[in-house]
């Protein structure tokens, strides 16, 4: 995926950079694989915020991304790459045999015509799923199970992919897109290749209305609000938590960069490394 750049004719258009959206062949959505979905505006269902800044937005569909890739040892042809407005990667409408069509995420270098497979007959290819035994170390991985026949759960946003680096065992150790090692069961999934609109990362808006159309709303700082909003609030002019030498807290009164993971989490025997602090 290449960026486009604009011409400052605007003040907006000055530091844009945005995707050139190449990649894209069908520009809607399958309807029969796709649902509606509904805005909260950040409300759970007694009508309280417990999600700040969202609100508005452009109307969408949820696409049915088939993370689990449940149609073993059938070839599937690529029909289609299109854009999802829920996630950052781009996906692939693939069609089998018996005209049945389903959306995949879409890794590089998957282009229309080529023959996609799930299972354990399947080549390790760009695009297949299969176990994590079968798969060649060192090769670039996504969409991973951490549990087997849950679906994908790791590597799914654009750009992203893990990395087979071992396994021991009923274990394969994978390098995740963090850095982390940790160990999952060679019976899980996972689709090889790495997921694509690897450029995601680069893209500028330009403006704060295309954020908007995204619904997400402006955030204010805590030290612009008064003492009853936000514990940064208060104080003469710019203060530290009204006016004294408090660290900076969020709103609910957790310390800026304190660990909010689980001390004992059952997870952190399968980790093997952690991920690098910076």
């Amino acid at each position: 995926m290449a960026l486009k750049t604009f011409r400052p004719t605007t003040p907006s258009n000055r530091y844009k950079q945005w995707p050139s959206f190449d990649e894209i062949t069908k520009h809607k959505p399958e309807k029969s694989l796709t649902v509606a979905l509904r805005k909260s505006g950040g409300r759970n269902n007694t009508g309280r915020i417990t999600c700040r800044h969202i609100g508005g937005g452009h109307k969408q569909r949820y696409r049915l991304v088939d993370f689990n890739r449940s149609r073993h040892d059938v070839s599937a042809k690529v029909v289609a790459v299109e854009y999802d407005p829920i996630r950052t990667a781009r996906i692939a409408l693939i069609q089998y045999p018996d005209g049945q069509k389903s959306y995949i995420l879409a890794p590089v270098n998957l282009v229309i015509g080529s023959s996609v497979m799930a299972g354990e007959k399947a080549p390790p290819e760009i695009g297949n799923a299969l176990p994590l035994s079968l798969i060649p170390l060192g090769t670039q991985i996504h969409n991973i199970e951490l549990k087997p026949g849950k679906g994908g759960k790791v590597a799914r946003a654009a750009g992203q992919a893990a990395i087979l680096s071992n396994r021991e065992g009923d274990y394969a150790l994978v390098k995740m897109p963090s850095g982390e090692i940790r160990k999952i069961l060679s019976k899980c999934y996972a689709t090889v290749g790495q997921i694509g609109n690897i450029e995601h990362m680069n893209v500028i808006s330009g403006k704060a209305g295309r954020t908007r159309w995204k619904g997400i709303r402006p955030t204010v700082r805590g030290m612009c609000m008064n003492p009853i909003d936000h514990p940064n609030g208060g104080g003469e002019g710019r203060s530290k938590s009204g006016g004294g030498r408090q660290h900076l807290l969020s709103p609910w009164g957790h310390a800026k960069g304190e660990k909010t993971r689980k001390k004992n989490k059952y997870s952190d025997s399968f980790i093997l490394q952690r991920r690098p602090k910076n």
